[in-house]
């Protein structure tokens, strides 16, 4: 699933893909605004971690399950 989450005064957005479901993912950033975390952690597939302040996040984008688009449309 791809995920993007805009970051308050940038104009650009983090967009990585994850194995997580769209509701593990809300529940973790749920989870971390509701507890005052100052950071907010989320793996991709490659298994990087992303660290996330929990104040400067203005949206989040859970996208759908499809995976890259290959070749040639017509």
């Amino acid at each position: 699933m791809e995920v993007r989450i805009g970051i308050k005064h940038s104009p650009r957005e983090l967009a990585f893909e994850t194995e997580a479901s769209a509701d593990e993912v809300r529940g973790l950033i749920d989870a971390a605004v509701e507890k005052d975390s100052a950071l907010l952690a989320l793996t991709d597939t490659r298994g990087r971690q992303y660290l996330i302040d929990t104040e400067s996040i203005s949206y989040v984008e859970l996208g759908g399950e499809g995976g890259r688009k290959v070749g040639f449309i017509s």
